[in-house]
C-alpha cells in the first residue's frame, strides 16, 4: 500500500491527475503498477486500477490474474470493481473509503451483486488516515 500511496502523492507533483495510485502484487513482488491519468489522456476509464490491471495483463499475456492481489489508495468505483471481477484478482486492499462513489462497502456493493462474475477478498481502511491525507490535501487546493 505504501506504494500505492508513493505513486499517487508523485502523480500530484507531476500534474499528470488525481492522488490515486495502484499496485498489482503476487508473492510480495509488483507485477503492474497505475496512477490516476484520466486528464492526462483523455480517457476517462484511465482510472488507477485500470491502468494496473491493463499493465498486468499485457505484461503476462493474459486477461486472468488469478493469484494476484491488488492495492490501491482509494475505494474502487463500479467501473473498477466490475474489472477487478473480470480479471479474477484474489484480494482487494484499498485505503481510503469513498463515500460518494465507492462501489465495494457502499452504493452498488458490486461484489455483492448478481452482475459479479469473480469476488475478491476485499480489506478496507489499510493506511485510511495517509490515504485520507493524501485525498483531502488535494481536492482542498482545488477549491
Amino acid at each position: 500500500m505504501r506504494v500505492a500511496i508513493q505513486l499517487s502523492i508523485q502523480n500530484v507533483k507531476t500534474r499528470k491527475g488525481g492522488p490515486f495510485g495502484a499496485v498489482i502484487v503476487k508473492d510480495g513482488k509488483i507485477i503492474a503498477q497505475g496512477v490516476n491519468s484520466v486528464t492526462s489522456t483523455n480517457d476517462p476509464t484511465a482510472h488507477a486500477e485500470m491502468v494496473a490491471i491493463r499493465e498486468a495483463c499485457a505484461k503476462l499475456n493474459r486477461s486472468r490474474l488469478d493469484g494476484y492481489d491488488l492495492y490501491v489508495t482509494l475505494e474502487p468505483c463500479a467501473m473498477c470493481a466490475s474489472a477487478i471481477s473480470h480479471a479474477h484478482l484474489d484480494n482487494l486492499y484499498f485505503g481510503a473509503y469513498d463515500l460518494k462513489a465507492g462501489a465495494v462497502d457502499h452504493h452498488v456493493r458490486f461484489f455483492e451483486s448478481k452482475a459479479c462474475l469473480h469476488r475478491p477478498d476485499a480489506y478496507g481502511g489499510i493506511l485510511e488516515k495517509d490515504c485520507g491525507q493524501i485525498l483531502s490535501h488535494f481536492f482542498s487546493s482545488k477549491r
